[in-house]
Parts: structure tokens; C-alpha cells; sequence
């Protein structure tokens, strides 16, 4: 034991780096896109950027409840392909998709009937002249966007299950086709440019549902031509029916998931919106800082993905000894890189913001934002690792304290008093808040070494 036990094989890593590298390329591109994607709307003007940041932090709400929805019945499918049961995989695909459909609907009522009060709960300036145009931009491209929820919704249920089946190459060729369309016509909608029209805000917006339905269309035409390949593809529509016993199960250990996502992410909204009564210059800030870090935090947020396939099928397969070893030596590996990556962060936070055009006071906002959020990444990438550890045993209940209710009791009301009823500055009040992941990363790492979490579902 001792300090070797932290570190693997080199057969380990090779695995390791196998499924998360697909995973890695993918996410990266795409925030990389995203990056770029910004930097055009910024050019645009401070309003227009502020108004998509905050169609994207309700959209954001979405995408959390999407992954949430399809995380729960990912737990057994991972599990069932450990044991080699394709039917297994296959009732827990259609329980995705019912559950997929039935969000993306409540969803697209929420934007329809809500908008304006979910807009304007973000919206603190003096200048009217700029909420207005920050309001109009972001109604423009939140209802455009609406038009791309259910593509992004169905694709989550196929791209998940693939992942949990060891298959990561097929939803990063996809990803990877998809970003680059949408940079594409984010360039020729945006500006313009070679007869399209130029639409500003709202070209960005028709540029990523276009690449959503590309996705979708790959990821969903590629999966039913390989039935062979793929087999728990094959009759999944002949019929929706999902065994009784599977589908409580399935509710029982997903529901947590979906409200852990759902207030998680709505944590999230809600700290954004006590920083924004700072003024819609942290808004634009901060929404630069987000981009670019979110571009380094995908190292260590890839391996959660791993963390999920590979202790998931080694607990499926009654490996729980070698799931128990392996889960120690993940998490080792997700703060090694996340500990690098963050220290290439911090050297180069000032140097992004300076490809916006905005004001000097956004870009010393982003940048410190981007060197505090750094500084912070080692331990939010081993409290990440330990969250997926717990959740790939389906302790989905332990995972809803540990994460949503562990964001509203504690991070949310220190964001709320300090941004309503002290004047400290927003650098303060943030690095304030960000202190509070050392008491989540205490509760992980006590929770983890217990082994509470170790648990074969298909037993």
C-alpha cells in the first residue's frame, strides 16, 4: 500500500488516457469553438456579449437537466455492458429517450411563457439604454437556441450510452464535425460574409442549431447502421416498454441525478446572478472568464467520464476490490492534471481577455476571474472525481447532499449576503465563495475512502 497505491500500471494509464482522450478532443474543440464563437459575438459590442452570457446561463440550466436525466439510467448501463447484457443497455437507452423528450418540453415552455422574467433576474445597471439592448439580445438568441434543445437532448441519450459501452470515438468525430460547423457559420452569419446575411446575436444562434442537428444526425445514422457493432441497438424501438423492476430501480437511483443537475445548475444561475449586481460589467467578465476556463478545466473534467465507464464496468463485473483501487488512483491522476493545466491557466490569464473588444475594466475582470478560478482547480477536480466515484455505485442520494444541496446551503446564501449587504469587491466575493469547495472536499474524500459508494446494481 502506502503512497504506491495512488499510482497505476502503465497498462492503467494507457486504458485510462484510451477512453479519456476521445472524450478530451471533444470537449475541447468544442469549448474551444465556444471560445471563438465569443470572441466574434464580442465583437459585436459589450451589450450583445452580456445578453448571449446570460441566454447561455439558462441554457446551461437545460443542459445540466439533460445530463442529470440520462446520468441515472448510465449507471446501469455501464453496469449491464460490465456483464455483457445488451438488453440491459437497451431498456436503460429507452428510458433516456422517454425522459430526454419529456424535459425538452417542459423546457421549451419555460423559455416560451417565462423568458422575460428569467431574463431580467440577471439585468442589475443603472443605464437603461443597456438593459434594453442586453434584454433584446438575449431574447433573440435564447428563443433561436429553443429551436436546438430537442436535437441536444436526444443526442446526450445516444452519446451516453455509447460512452458507458466503452465506444467515445463516435460521439468525438461527431462533436468534433459539429463545432467546426458551427464555427463555420458562426463567421458567415455573424459578419456576413459570402452572401449570407449578417445577423449578429442571432447568426451565433442559428450557427449552433445547425450543428446540433448535424450531431444528431451522425451520431444517430452511424449508431443504426453498426447494429452488429452496437448491440443493444438493435429493436429498440419496437417498443418502449422498459421492465418494471428496471424502471424503478432506474427512477430511484436517477431522480437525484436529475434534481442534483437541476438545482445544481440552478445553483450556478443564481450565484451568477449575485455577482451581476455588481453590474453588467462583471456580467461580460465573467462570461469571458467562464470560456476560456472551461477550455482548461475539460483535462479534468474528461476523466469523470472515465472515472464513470471504468469503475462502473468493474462493479458490474464484481471487480469491487480492483473498482475500489482504480477509483484511488483516478482521482490522483484528475488533480495531476488538473494542477498542470491550472498552472498554465494562471500564467496566461491576462493574455484571452485582450481578443475581446471591450472595455479595460471587462478584461481586468475576466482576467482575474480566470487566475482565482485557477488557483481553486486542483481541489474542484478532486471533489469532480470523488463526486463520479460515489455516483458510479448509484449513491445518487449521497451525490444530491454532496453536490445541489451542499451549493444552496452553503455557497449561495455567503454569494447572496456579501453581494447584497456588504460592498465588498466582486474579486473578494468570488474568492470568498470559492473557499467553501475545501469543506466539499473534506465530505469527498471521507466519503470515498469508506466505500459506501462500492455497489453492484446488477446483481
Amino acid at each position: 500500500m502506502g503512497i504506491k497505491s495512488f499510482f497505476g500500471t502503465k497498462a492503467f494509464y494507457k486504458y485510462a488516457i484510451t477512453l479519456a482522450l476521445p472524450v478530451f478532443i471533444q470537449q475541447m474543440i468544442t469549448n474551444f469553438v465556444s471560445l471563438l464563437d465569443n470572441i466574434m459575438v464580442g465583437q459585436v459590442g459589450t451589450e450583445e456579449m452580456s445578453g448571449v452570457a446570460i441566454a447561455n446561463t439558462l441554457i446551461f440550466v437545460f443542459n445540466l437537466c439533460i445530463f442529470g436525466g440520462v446520468s441515472g439510467p448510465g449507471i446501469f448501463s455501464a453496469q449491464f455492458h460490465g456483464r455483457e447484457n445488451h438488453k440491459g443497455v437497451r431498456d436503460c437507452l429507452r428510458y433516456k429517450l422517454i425522459l430526454v423528450v419529456s424535459l425538452t418540453v417542459l423546457a421549451e415552455l419555460l423559455i416560451f411563457f417565462f423568458h422575460t422574467t428569467l431574463i431580467n433576474f440577471y439585468l442589475h445597471d443603472t443605464n437603461s439604454e443597456n438593459i434594453a439592448e442586453t434584454f433584446n439580445a438575449a431574447k433573440d438568441y435564447l428563443f433561436i437556441m429553443a429551436i436546438g434543445l430537442p436535437p441536444f437532448a436526444l443526442c446526450n441519450a445516444y452519446a451516453g450510452t455509447l460512452r458507458e459501452t466503452g465506444e467515445t470515438a463516435l460521439p468525438m468525430k461527431a462533436g468534433v464535425i459539429a463545432v467546426l460547423v458551427n464555427l463555420a457559420f458562426n463567421y458567415l452569419l455573424i459578419f456576413g460574409k459570402f452572401g449570407f446575411p449578417e445577423l449578429g446575436v442571432a447568426g451565433a444562434a442559428i450557427a449552433t442549431v445547425i450543428s446540433r442537428y448535424v450531431e444528431f444526425a451522425i451520431i444517430v445514422i452511424a449508431t443504426h447502421s453498426h447494429k452488429l457493432k452496437y448491440r443493444f441497438i438493435e429493436g429498440v424501438y419496437k417498443s418502449l416498454k422498459i421492465p418494471k423492476a428496471l424502471f424503478r430501480d432506474i427512477t430511484v437511483k436517477g431522480l437525484p441525478l436529475i434534481l442534483n443537475e437541476t438545482f445544481w445548475a440552478a445553483g450556478i444561475s443564481t450565484l451568477t446572478g449575485c455577482y451581476s449586481i455588481r453590474g453588467l460589467d462583471v456580467v461580460a467578465g465573467f462570461n469571458i472568464a467562464q470560456t476560456i476556463t472551461n477550455l482548461f478545466n475539460v483535462g479534468f473534467i474528461s476523466f469523470g467520464t472515465v472515472i464513470a465507464i471504468m469503475i462502473g464496468n468493474q462493479l458490474g463485473a464484481g471487480k469491487l476490490k480492483e473498482a475500489k483501487a482504480d477509483a484511488k488512483r483516478l482521482i490522483t491522476l484528475t488533480v495531476g492534471v488538473a494542477t498542470l493545466i491550472g498552472s498554465i491557466a494562471i500564467v496566461t490569464s491576462s493574455l484571452f481577455p485582450l481578443l475581446y473588444n471591450t472595455t479595460e475594466s471587462v478584461r481586468n475582470i475576466a482576467a482575474t476571474i480566470i487566475v482565482i478560478t485557477a488557483a481553486f482547480s486542483p481541489v474542484n477536480a478532486f471533489v469532480h472525481a470523488c463526486y463520479f466515484t460515489i455516483r458510479s455505485g448509484g449513491k445518487t442520494y449521497i451525490t444530491f447532499l454532496f453536490d445541489s444541496v451542499f451549493e444552496w446551503c452553503i455557497c449561495v446564501p455567503v454569494a447572496y449576503v456579501l453581494a447584497n449587504f456588504t460592498n465588498v469587491h466582486i474579486f473578494i466575493l468570488y474568492f470568498i465563495v470559492q473557499t467553501m469547495v475545501f469543506i466539499k472536499a473534506v465530505i469527498g474524500c471521507i466519503l470515498v475512502s469508506k466505500g459506501i459508494w462500492i455497489n453492484n446494481l446488477t446483481d
